[in-house]
C-alpha cells in the first residue's frame, strides 16, 4: 500500500540562453522547492540546462565543457534532496552529439537518454546539430568519475515501490511509433517527455490531446514538460507548457507564457495503473520488446508513501461529475443509452405496453421517465403504459399521490392496486405473525408487488421494466424474485448517488409545469423501501440509509472496489481524505464491512438479474463486467478491515 502513491512535478524554470552556470543554480533551486513539497521525480524542459535555442553554440567546445562540468555540480550540490531529477543538455559521445536527458539523484548519475526522433523541416533544423539516438544501446558515458549508462532503451525502476519509468525528448512523442509505447508495455508505468514546443495557434489543444491519449493509449502517468518564454524569441515563442496526465486524465496543467519559474505536481497512483494494465487484453497480450536495460532506483531515501495531502481529484462522488456542464452532459447521454436499450428491446420483441411498478420514489420516477421518452422515440401512444402503485402498510399518501400525478401529467395509464389484504391472506397461509417485521413481513410485500406486475404482464401482452438501481444491486438490497426481478432494467447501471441528479436533470431539461414540479418534489422525498407500518402521524420511520449506511459512502466504495481494485486499506485511505469532516474513520470502517459482507453474501442476486443497459466504468451484469461466484469469501477483505480497525484503536 506504502508504495500506490508517487508524487511528480513537472518543472519549467526561469533560464538564460547559453548561462549554463546561471541554469543550473536555477534548477538547483527547483529541486530543492520541489522537495519541500515531497515530490519524487521531477522533469525539466528539453536541453534546460543550456537552452534549447543555442543554435550553432552548440558546437562550441566551451559550452558542452560547461555543460558537464555543471552537471556534476548539480548532482553534488542536490545529493541531499529526495526527488530524483530529469535534466536536458547536450552531450558528445563518440564524436557526436546528442540532445539527451540526464536522469540523477542522491549524488549519482543513473542514466542518458538521446532522444530518437530529430525534427529537421520548417522551424527545426536539429541535425544540423545533433545526431539520432535510435538504436544506441548498451554503452556508457564517463562523467567525472562514473560510467554512466547511455541509451535509448534505460528503463529506470524500483522494485520495493512498485516504480517503473522511461524517459522520451519532445518529437519523440510525435512520431507514429513512440518510444513511450514500447517503455510501456516493458513496465514504464511513468513516462516523461522533456520538451521544446513552441506555440502556434491551436499547437496547444493538440499537445494536450496528444499527452492525454498517450498516457491513455499506454495505461500510463504521462509527465511533460516544455521549455519556457525564456528561450530566444528571434524567429518562435515558447510557452512553457507543463502538463501531467494519468490515463488519459490532465491531472495539472501550467500557465502559460510567464516569465517566473513555475512547478506543477500530482500525486500519481502506480497501483491504479497497474490494475488497469492486468484488466487491458490488448496490453497484457502484447509482448514486450526484450531489449531494455533496467537501472535499479535503489535507495533508501526514495520511500514516498501516502502523503496526508492528496495532490489528486478523489471526488466523495465518484459517479457525478462536479462541474455542472459536465454533468448536465453525462446525465443526457445516460439517459440515451436507457432509452436506446429499452427501444431495441421493444422493437425487437414487438411489445407496445409496458408494465412498470411506481412508488413515488426516486428510482421508479427515473424507470418510469425513461419509458415515457422511450415510447415517444418510437411514436407509441403513452396509453400503453401502465404505471401500477400498490399501496402497502408503509406507504405514505406523500409517495402514493406523487405517483398519481406524475402519471397523470405524463399521460400514461394508471392503476392502483393495494397488496395489503393479499399480502395478510398470505401470512395466514404461511402460519407468520403479521406483528412480527422481519424479513419475512418486509419481503411478502415486495414479491407480490412483482408478481402483480408480472401477471399483468401477461394479461397485457406489455413488458415489465424494472426500477432497481447500481448501488441496490451491489449491497443486495432488493427481494430475491421481487423488486430483483424484471423483463428490463433500465436503471440497472445507474449508481444511487447518480439517480438524484438525472431525476433533476429530466425536470430541468425535458419536462416542465406540473410535471417538473412533482419531480422536485419527489427529489425531496426520503429514501426508504416503504415497508414498515406508518407511525401515528401517517409517516414512514424506515429509512435506508438508517439501516444499510449512507450511499454516499456506498457509491465510493463500490467504485473503487471495482474499477480499481482497491482494497480496504486504500480505500479508507481515500473516504478519510475525501469525507474529512462528515466521517470519523471508525464510521468508514463500519460501514466498508457493511459493504463488504452485503457484496460479497448477495453475489447470488446478480447472478440472476435481467438485462439492462451498462451506462458507465462500473457495472455488475454477470454477463458483462462482472463474473463472480455466489460463494466466494469476503475473509481477506474483513481481515484487512479488522486490521485498520485495530490499528486505529
Amino acid at each position: 500500500m506504502k508504495s500506490d502513491l508517487i508524487r511528480v512535478c513537472a518543472a519549467r524554470p526561469s533560464i538564460k540562453v547559453a548561462e549554463i552556470t546561471y541554469n543550473a543554480k536555477e534548477i538547483a533551486s527547483c529541486i530543492y522547492s520541489a522537495g519541500k513539497e515531497d515530490a519524487a521525480l521531477l522533469l525539466f524542459p528539453e536541453l534546460s540546462l543550456t537552452g534549447y535555442t543555442c543554435g550553432d553554440l552548440f558546437n562550441q567546445d566551451i559550452l558542452l565543457e560547461k555543460t558537464e562540468s555543471s552537471l556534476l555540480d548539480l548532482v553534488s550540490e542536490t545529493r541531499d534532496s529526495k526527488a530524483l531529477s530529469i535534466v536536458g543538455m547536450p552531450l558528445r559521445f563518440n564524436d557526436r552529439l546528442y540532445n539527451v536527458a540526464a536522469v540523477f539523484g542522491y549524488g549519482h548519475v543513473l542514466g542518458f537518454v538521446p532522444k530518437q526522433y530529430l525534427p529537421n523541416s520548417r522551424e527545426f533544423y536539429e541535425n544540423r546539430w545533433f545526431s539520432s539516438g535510435k538504436g544506441l544501446r548498451n554503452q556508457e558515458v564517463r562523467i567525472g568519475n562514473q560510467m554512466v549508462p547511455f541509451g535509448d532503451n534505460l528503463i529506470f525502476e524500483n522494485p520495493r515501490l512498485n516504480l517503473s519509468f522511461g524517459v522520451e525528448i519532445c518529437e519523440d512523442l510525435w512520431t507514429v511509433e513512440p518510444p513511450s509505447s514500447s517503455l510501456s508495455l516493458a513496465g514504464a508505468s511513468i513516462l516523461f517527455n522533456l520538451s521544446a514546443s513552441p506555440e502556434t495557434l491551436g499547437k496547444s489543444s493538440y499537445r494536450r490531446d496528444l499527452v492525454s491519449q498517450q498516457s491513455a493509449r499506454c495505461n500510463a502517468a504521462y509527465v511533460y514538460s516544455s521549455s519556457g518564454v525564456c528561450e530566444s524569441s528571434t524567429d518562435l515563442v515558447y510557452s512553457g507548457h507543463c502538463m501531467i496526465a494519468e490515463n488519459g486524465i490532465i491531472m495539472s496543467e501550467s500557465t502559460r507564457f510567464e516569465h517566473e519559474r513555475e512547478l506543477i505536481f500530482s500525486d500519481i497512483d502506480i497501483a491504479r495503473l497497474s490494475h488497469e494494465r492486468l484488466k487491458n487484453p490488448s496490453f497484457s497480450q502484447t509482448f514486450p520488446e526484450d531489449r531494455f536495460k533496467r537501472i535499479e532506483v535503489s535507495y533508501d531515501e526514495m520511500d514516498f508513501g501516502f502523503k496526508n495531502s492528496l495532490l489528486r481529484a478523489n471526488p466523495r462522488l465518484p459517479f457525478v461529475p462536479e462541474d455542472p456542464f459536465s454533468r448536465s452532459g453525462n446525465c443526457a447521454e445516460i439517459f440515451n443509452i436507457q432509452t436506446s436499450g429499452l427501444a431495441t428491446r421493444l422493437r425487437n420483441t414487438m411489445i407496445e405496453k409496458a408494465v412498470i411498478g411506481v412508488s413515488g420514489g426516486l428510482d421508479s420516477t427515473l424507470a418510469l421517465l425513461v419509458v415515457v421518452k422511450t415510447f415517444e422515440k418510437l411514436g407509441i401512444d403513452p396509453a400503453g403504459i401502465i404505471a401500477v402503485s400498490m399501496p402497502g402498510f408503509g406507504t405514505t399518501d406523500r409517495t402514493h399521490s406523487n405517483a398519481e400525478r406524475m402519471a397523470k401529467e405524463l399521460q400514461v395509464s394508471f392503476k392502483v392496486i393495494p397488496i395489503s389484504n393479499a399480502v395478510a391472506s398470505h401470512f395466514e397461509d404461511i402460519g407468520h405473525d403479521p406483528k412480527m417485521h422481519d424479513v419475512t413481513f418486509e419481503n411478502s410485500q415486495a414479491r407480490e408487488r412483482t408478481q402483480i406486475l408480472m401477471d399483468l404482464s401477461n394479461s397485457l401482452g406489455a413488458l415489465v421494466v424494472g426500477t432497481g438501481d447500481l448501488s441496490e444491486s451491489s449491497l443486495g438490497w432488493c427481494t430475491f424474485n421481487g423488486d430483483h426481478m424484471s423483463m428490463y432494467h433500465v436503471n440497472s447501471g445507474v449508481p444511487k448517488t447518480l439517480v438524484s441528479y438525472m431525476v433533476r436533470w429530466c425536470a430541468d431539461e425535458l419536462f416542465d409545469g406540473p410535471a417538473s414540479e412533482t419531480l422536485l418534489d419527489v427529489l425531496e422525498t426520503p429514501i426508504t423501501p416503504e415497508l414498515l407500518p406508518l407511525d401515528d402521524n401517517g409517516q414512514q420511520n424506515q429509512e435506508t440509509e438508517e439501516i444499510i449506511g449512507p450511499y454516499e459512502l456506498h457509491d465510493f466504495f463500490l467504485y473503487h472496489m471495482i474499477r480499481f481494485g482497491s482494497g480496504p486499506a486504500k480505500i479508507i485511505f481515500l473516504a478519510e481524505r475525501a469525507f474529512e469532516g462528515l466521517y470519523e474513520k471508525e464510521v468508514l470502517l463500519k460501514w466498508l464491512e457493511v459493504f463488504v459482507r452485503r457484496f460479497f453474501s448477495q453475489q447470488f442476486k446478480r447472478s440472476s438479474m435481467p438485462d439492462g443497459p451498462k451506462v458507465g466504468s462500473v457495472a455488475l451484469s454477470p454477463r458483462g463486467d462482472w463474473r463472480m461466484p455466489s460463494d466466494a469469501s469476503s475473509g481477506v477483505w474483513l481481515d484487512e478491515i479488522e486490521f485498520l480497525r485495530n490499528e486505529s484503536n
